[in-house]
């Protein structure tokens, strides 16, 4: 007989959570256990219910994920990050499963209300069934719509957040946000993408001091940006990268005749290139070069990789670096992309080896204003609404 003690539950979860320091609001902690998962994923295993993964709730034609009940971790660093208090207005985009609207809505109690916005009208209808399911529907409003719009007829919000990968944060949500508040965001930068906690600023600019790095599926609509995702190997490998559509994936392919192995120079663990080195790569490596992720499907291989990593392409040269590899490279054509890499990480090393905890972010209305100029160990991009500064401080 199973001891009951062993079996999958909320507590067993948010013990989980706190033992790894993913989970420190103690009121976080009681809505994590008042509000039953299961209740949003309906017909799934309670074992996968109460793990600490992402949970696909949609698929495209292709089996790419364009809707998921977020990983539980990463839901409770993001909640954390907005630093709720009962009784606030708060905007989500993208309802999902209705999970994140509902730990939230507990969270902020009677007095607080959750306005959750949905692209897709079948998903709507999903998570609010859920949020009923769940005893919940009355304190939660689901609407269907484009998040890029924000939703005007509750604002303005004390918080936004936002549970999809974006590109920008739209001029709607600043507009709807109350003066001081809080909009976190999962932003992309260069195939990667970065949690932030933008603050308004009194002048109208937002700020990001704690940014935190994670993986969502893309917005959908009006903000859903360019597109930044190759497919090569016959659909195998995904390559994600702001350069998607300026580099012909047959370039890869023609590339993929001449592969060598390579060293990056020194070894450098999966948490280091995480923690430090990549995100530093995105920031100072320049053109003709582009940076990015790519993973390859579970059980298959390409171009003799497997898993997930971070690549640097140009047209005549590409280098594949392995998440685990300690270093090792895989360099595709020419050597130009590993010697960039290698004269970059020199400058990290000489920079000290900055970590995540010294990222920061800010952005300023693109419209009528000169760009920044790019901050020592930073970068700035030219979005559809902002200029995006990222630099380590």
């Amino acid at each position: 007989m199973t001891d009951p003690r062993e079996m999958p539950s909320a507590q067993r979860l948010v013990d989980a959570l706190r033992q790894r320091g993913d989970l420190r609001d103690a009121r976080l902690q009681a809505a994590f256990l008042n509000i039953p998962r299961e209740a949003f994923l309906p017909g799934v295993p309670l074992e996968q219910v109460y793990s600490d993964e992402a949970i696909a709730i949609k698929r495209d034609p292709d089996g790419s994920v364009i809707s998921s009940s977020s990983q539980p971790s990463m839901m409770a660093l993001m909640i954390e990050q907005m630093r709720l208090s009962p009784g606030m207005n708060v905007l989500e985009i993208g309802a999902g499963t209705g999970y994140n609207a509902a730990i939230m809505a507990d969270m902020l109690g009677r007095r607080g209300r959750v306005t959750s916005i949905e692209f897709d009208p079948v998903i709507a209808a999903q998570a609010q069934d859920n949020l009923q399911r769940a005893a919940i529907g009355e304190t939660v409003m689901v609407v269907t719509g484009d998040g890029a719009g924000g939703f005007a007829p509750r604002a303005a919000y004390d918080r936004i957040i936002a549970t999809a990968g974006a590109w920008d944060v739209p001029r709607a949500w600043v507009r709807q946000l109350k003066p001081r508040g809080l909009i976190v965001v999962p932003l992309w930068l260069e195939g990667f993408q970065y949690s932030a906690a933008l603050q308004l600023q009194p002048d109208g600019s937002l700020y990001s001091e704690r940014n935190l790095p994670c993986g969502f599926v893309r917005m959908r609509g009006l903000a859903s940006g360019p597109q930044v995702e190759m497919r090569l190997a016959s659909g195998s490998m995904a390559v994600f990268t702001s350069g998607a559509s300026a580099i012909d994936p047959t370039i890869i392919n023609m590339l993929a005749s001449d592969i060598s192995d390579g060293y990056v120079g020194f070894p450098i663990s999966a948490r280091e290139w995480a923690s430090s080195a990549m995100p530093f790569l995105l920031l100072n490596l320049g053109r003709p070069f582009w940076p990015g992720s790519y993973y390859v499907a579970e059980g298959r291989q390409a171009y003799g990789l497997e898993g997930s990593g971070f690549c640097v392409i140009s047209r005549a040269s590409a280098c594949f670096i392995p998440a685990y590899g300690d270093g090792q490279v895989q360099v595709f054509g020419a050597a130009d992309a590993l010697l960039a890499v290698q004269d970059v990480l020199a400058q990290w090393e000489r920079a000290g080896k900055p970590t995540l905890d010294r990222l920061r972010i800010r952005l300023t209305a693109l419209e009528g204003a000169q760009a920044p100029r790019p901050p020592p160990y930073g970068a700035v991009f030219a979005r559809s609404d902002h200029h995006i500064e990222f630099w380590f401080a």
